[in-house]
């Protein structure tokens, strides 16, 4: 079986190898305010864009900006031919409805797969962006040599962002999947039965070895503090149970921001 370094390697070549071929390709980054978790990831964005060669265009807007000025700053981004794809980063302030604003983007530069319109197409089985970490966690699946049809899933964690498009990622490669979340009763009797455990449920720590079956593929998607050190949502001794577990940090992160990537390219040759 692949180490996930091996699997990062081997993704971020194809990548590099697709990015050499194409030029001027660039994408927008939307930032309301100076959220210092925020500003982490964009940068880890910008780092990724600037191996590969791609241009990132950075906008860092008041976090008191009001809702409507935010979308006619995004539908001016929308409408300039040189951005391929346009991310609006998460989380947004309250006072600001996240599901008009991520409406607002055009569908075509939605990178993110978060627009209805590109949603509704995953869930029909259509050809869109999906969004990120789901791609990352399928193909992470498959380069472990797994064939998910017939397998049995567990998704712990029913986000938009992650949770539910993953969801039916797999159900639509022929998974059973079970989708639970932090109401779930008897949760552990239902992830010990899971060949494949997925948690993005954002509790650091929250699945022990107890609740893992022997031999299971387990993927951490939850990055959390505590005690001052960054874990996931899977305690780390789980490894010794489990056939495969994916580190934190190091894993699905670094994944999740390639298959962004992968999106803007795809984006760059669509214009």
């Amino acid at each position: 079986m692949k180490s996930i370094q091996e699997i990062q390697k081997e993704i971020l070549k194809e990548l590099k190898t697709r990015a050499d071929k194409v030029s001027d390709i660039s994408f927008a980054i939307i930032q309301v305010g100076e959220n210092p978790i925020s500003a982490l990831y964009v940068k880890k964005k910008e780092e990724m864009a600037e191996r590969l060669g791609i241009k990132c265009k950075k906008f860092i807007l008041d976090e008191k900006i009001d809702e409507t000025e935010l979308i006619v700053n995004i539908k001016e981004i929308n409408s300039d031919t040189d951005v391929s794809g346009v991310i609006v980063q998460l989380p947004l302030p309250r006072h600001i409805d996240t599901r008009r604003v991520l409406d607002s983007i055009d569908p075509d530069k939605d990178i993110d797969g978060l627009n209805s319109e590109n949603l509704g197409k995953l869930f029909t089985g259509q050809k869109s962006f999906y969004p990120a970490t789901p791609l990352a966690v399928t193909r992470l699946i498959e380069e472990l040599g797994i064939n998910v049809s017939g397998k049995r899933v567990v998704v712990v964690g029913g986000s938009n962002l992650v949770g539910k498009p993953l969801s039916m990622l797999l159900l639509n490669e022929g998974a059973t999947v079970t989708t639970c979340n932090s109401k779930t009763r008897n949760l552990k009797e239902i992830t010990q039965k899971a060949d494949i455990l997925v948690v993005a449920i954002g509790r650091p720590n929250f699945i022990t070895s107890e609740m893992v079956k022997e031999g299971s593929i387990v993927i951490d998607v939850g990055i959390n503090r505590a005690d001052g050190k960054v874990v996931g949502d899977v305690r780390k001794d789980v490894s010794q149970k489990a056939g495969f577990l994916t580190p934190v940090p190091g894993g699905v992160g670094p994944l999740t921001i390639m298959f962004l990537m992968k999106n803007v390219l795809d984006a760059g040759l669509r214009v």
